[in-house]
């Protein structure tokens, strides 16, 4: 075991080495990561063997399993992926700009190419992606972060301000590029403020294998929660009511792919047309929202679940799914009702202390609907927040847990009054162990690794991994009478997790572990820390780099919501002259800010255009 005290903050973790875990069935390819990279448990069967090494095996309706060259669904992709040589690039010019997406209200939004909500990143699994921003808007800084999307080897492209960059300062630019080495959905949003909620956000789809067979892929459906005021209002008004002990204030609408139809008849809905009888129809749904955790539903389809963020699942069955913020399914319905138009409902889970004034709706049309509205009718919500199950990985992982009581380490999540150095304000923010995370912009964590500087402040929440090849286990803990015990999306950055389990009241060790799960647990890169209770999640450190781990409400991180993992940093990888040319920038541009840095500068906005 090893036990190590830093920026304020008991870390333990465990010594179980990479080498010292059994492995089999991995198929090691030129483009797999080297010997230090740790070795995962993995149980396939012949069948799924056969599978990997046919590479006559097609990518087709009847065959979505296959992909092609030896890879599938059963290939693992933390060791194997293939390279393709294409290169898929796009531009992205954000900038300030008015929007109204079911047109009740117009108000400042920020923009990626004109638009609120930028366009959608296609590619195959191997493709290699370079996409260039660039920051017109007038005084705010920006950068684009590629949700998980593991980055391995390339964690300078991660786009966190303050820990992997500085941010894009007005009139700059820079180009990101990583390589697909996962497939499935995913999104990119700033990882700046809260910009995201005002329109900075987009999906990713990475064409590759399935763990089902469908006939037409209808891409990424968005679903998330819209103000009417700014960021910056909502913000104002979330932080007067935590210092109440109360609940942020509701969402005004809920959007799907950016549109919807107000109470009062303005705008308009996003509409899925010619559906074919008997046909089956994939769909991409992401929750990009800010605060709202969101349920849908197509009326008269059930749903054949087939994969969790980025990972292929053992297909299941279901009416209803529930998205907490940043998190994806990918789902098959079969258009198998009669000819007609049906409703694709989104509704907020008000059973995950979630709020809204309105919900979303999207229609879904046969071929040779009659024009109108849906008359369709829903099936029963669910009234239980818990993330969706069962969640099953199609390849098997199995985590080590010999040492996992003796060596798991407690993060505790609870309101309190913490110092925030940008302001010498004592405010109510949300603390892990007592501490909000406050980044530095000017000098993010990795300056500090390329100069060697191990000074880090306290308020970095920064907790070191030095060695690859380690396994690393925490409970996430809502502090028990905390003013506000609500649930927390928790998001990892460059790796998925393991979730070993979750429960209500606080984790006992002598009786929790009883029901956790360590052999094929579900294996996400964001899932819910259910409210008042504890999650339990483990990662291999194979990915060396500054990583964040946060909730992924918007208000929730920029209160502080969050730690970071250093990993490995004696072999990170570090930023190049571009790389600092971006910081030496943004450094000119910050000595006289319009709007100065007033919270962890990670996610929340106190400083948004209030116009254009």
């Amino acid at each position: 075991m090893r036990l190590q005290v830093v920026a304020g903050l008991v870390a333990f973790a465990t010594t179980s080495v990479a080498d010292t875990i059994p492995f089999d069935h991995i198929l090691w390819g030129e483009q797999g990561p080297s010997g230090n990279h740790l070795k995962r448990q993995i149980q396939a069967s012949t069948e799924d063997l056969v599978e990997r090494q046919d590479s006559a095996c097609k990518n087709g309706p009847l065959t979505r399993s296959c992909w092609s060259n030896g890879y599938s669904v059963a290939t693992d992709f933390d060791a194997k992926w293939p390279t393709t040589g294409n290169t898929v690039t796009y531009n992205f010019e954000i900038s300030n700009g008015t929007c109204s997406p079911d047109g009740s209200v117009t108000r400042p939004c920020q923009m990626i190419n004109g638009n609120y909500i930028g366009p959608t990143i296609v590619a195959n699994w191997g493709d290699q992606i370079v996409v260039t921003v660039s920051n017109t808007m007038k005084n705010n800084g920006t950068g684009i972060h590629w949700h998980g999307i593991r980055q391995l080897g390339t964690v300078q492209q991660d786009g966190v301000p303050g820990i992997t960059e500085c941010p894009l300062a007005p009139g700059d630019s820079k180009t990101y590029t990583w390589k697909a080495t996962q497939f499935g959905t995913t999104w990119y949003h700033s990882h700046w403020s809260a910009q995201y909620g005002e329109g900075i956000f987009g999906a990713v789809q990475i064409n590759g294998p399935a763990s089902a067979n469908y006939d037409t892929d209808l891409g990424p459906i968005l679903v998330n929660d819209f103000y009417y005021p700014t960021s910056y209002q909502v913000s104002a008004a979330f932080h007067a009511s935590l210092q109440r002990g109360a609940a942020g204030p509701p969402a005004d609408t809920i959007l799907i792919n950016g549109k919807m139809k107000a109470s009062g008849g303005t705008g308009s809905y996003t509409t899925y047309q010619n559906l074919v009888k008997g046909k089956k129809y994939r769909l991409r749904i992401i929750n990009p929202s800010s605060d709202n955790n969101i349920r849908v539903s197509l009326d008269g389809h059930q749903f054949t679940v087939i994969s969790s963020d980025l990972v292929p699942i053992k297909p299941y069955t279901t009416s209803w799914v529930l998205l907490a913020v940043g998190q994806r399914y990918d789902v098959i319905f079969t258009a198998n009702q009669a000819v007609g138009n049906y409703w694709f409902r989104a509704e907020v889970a008000q059973d995950c202390a979630s709020s809204n004034n309105y919900f979303g709706r999207a229609v879904f049309s046969y071929t040779g609907a009659a024009s109108g509205d849906p008359t369709s009718t829903a099936a029963t919500i669910p009234t239980t927040c818990k993330d969706e199950s069962p969640l099953v990985p199609w390849v098997v992982n199995n985590v080590d847990n010999a040492t996992f009581l003796n060596q798991v380490g407690n993060l505790q999540v609870d309101i309190t009054q913490s110092q925030v150095a940008t302001n010498g304000q004592n405010i109510v923010v949300w603390g892990v162990n007592m501490t909000a995370i406050n980044v530095n912009w000017n000098v993010p964590t990795l300056e500090y690794v390329k100069t060697g500087n191990t000074s880090y402040p306290q308020t970095f929440n920064l907790i070191e991994i030095p060695n690859e090849g380690t396994w690393s286990y925490w409970i996430i803990q809502e502090t028990a009478g905390t003013l506000v015990p609500i649930p927390h999306p928790i998001h990892l950055h460059g790796h998925d997790f393991y979730v070993l389990g979750a429960g209500s009241g606080t984790f006992d060790k002598s009786t929790s572990p009883q029901g956790m799960k360590f052999n094929n647990p579900t294996r996400r890169d964001t899932a819910i820390l259910p409210g008042g209770g504890w999650l339990a999640i483990g990662f291999p450190a194979d990915n060396p780099g500054a990583w964040l781990m946060h909730c992924h409400i918007a208000w929730h991180v920029g209160d502080g919501l969050a730690v970071q993992f250093l990993e490995s940093k004696s072999s990170s990888p570090v930023g190049d002259s571009a790389w600092e040319q971006t910081c030496a920038k943004w450094q000119t541009y910050n000595q006289n800010p319009v709007y100065p840095k007033t919270d962890s500068g990670l996610k929340k906005a106190r400083w948004l255009e209030a116009s254009v």
